[in-house]
């Protein structure tokens, strides 16, 4: 029996807006779009293995409000599992996001009925987390939940991918039951800071395998070190250290990049079985594609895409 990707994270409603460059305190700037799209960082990773033909069960919130409806539909509609999705009274959770010419993005996130996936409801899923292949976790929901939402996958044996984002301090209880952690550049910097450790200083190829050992340190079992356009390092205990380059295309819109990335790593490791190496390239080529097209989940490519892409 395939064994099922588990996501349990934030689903949103993004609600995006082009501009030429980003606003300055208290400065308002013309917009030339705007659009909405099913967002959420659980959502967008749940998508991405998904469009790529992975079963994948998400467990997360929603308002019972015409986004929760929507939200729901649209995860349906990528023949995600819904059935952990409980309705709350709380509306739904959403992202305001700017996105320049360039591409960068910059984003507010409203929790909302996110904020009430509590620790204690976790129980309930105890079958679905022991049958998972590997579970998925961000940052967007309690910190608490998903403190205890990776000690039962510990406890379980499942591998727990870890997105650090959005980033905050994170306890050693955590940490010490993280078996992929997904860092980006300004994420991995926040983590060093929060060590002792100079942050400000860049993530490069150069300087990766010693924030990477600074990280491992902490208890992490592996880490992924996620550089955009210079590349991936991944280091640990189930992976030699090495780094691995980035595809070159041209950039329309980065937001959920890092969610595509951690969608076909989960996709990679899983369902076709590839070391933790090929399972990054996989990965970079799935976030690759993700960042010619705008928006989130509509950014999210499929397998033959994907293959295309990773094989040239």
């Amino acid at each position: 029996m395939e064994k099922t990707i588990v996501v349990a994270g934030s689903i949103n409603m993004d609600m995006v807006a082009s501009v030429e460059r980003m606003p300055a305190t208290g400065e308002t700037v013309s917009g030339n779009g705007f659009a909405t799209h099913p967002g959420g960082k659980g959502a967008n990773q749940a998508v991405a293995a998904a469009r790529l033909g992975a079963p994948v069960k998400m467990i997360g919130r929603l308002g019972n409000d015409s986004f929760g409806s929507q939200l729901r539909q649209q995860l349906e509609a990528d023949r995600i599992d819904t059935s952990s999705v409980a309705g709350t009274g709380l509306p739904s959770g959403c992202a305001v996001i700017l996105v320049d010419r360039q591409g960068a993005n910059s984003i507010v996130v409203i929790p909302g009925a996110n904020g009430a996936l509590y620790p204690s409801e976790l129980a309930q899923y105890e079958d679905t987390l022991r049958d998972a292949a590997i579970v998925l976790a961000q940052l967007e929901v309690p910190l608490e939940t998903v403190v205890r939402l990776a000690e039962m996958a510990h406890a379980m044996d499942v591998p727990f991918v870890l997105d650090p984002a959005p980033a905050q301090p994170l306890p050693a209880a955590l940490l010490n039951n993280v078996t992929w952690l997904t860092p980006n550049e300004s994420e991995a910097r926040s983590i060093l800071r929060d060590l002792g450790h100079t942050g400000d200083a860049p993530i490069t190829p150069q300087t990766a395998p010693a924030a990477a050992e600074r990280i491992l340190a902490t208890g992490v079992r592996n880490v992924i070190l996620k550089m955009g356009s210079q590349g991936a390092y991944l280091s640990g205990r189930d992976t030699p250290a090495a780094c691995v380059p980035a595809f070159s295309v041209e950039t329309v819109d980065t937001t959920a990049a890092g969610d595509a990335f951690n969608g076909g790593f989960a996709y990679a490791l899983t369902q076709e079985r590839m070391k933790p190496y090929e399972a990054v390239r996989f990965a970079s080529a799935v976030a690759a594609l993700s960042v010619t097209r705008r928006g989130a989940q509509p950014s999210m490519p499929n397998l033959d895409e994907v293959v295309k892409l990773f094989r040239s």
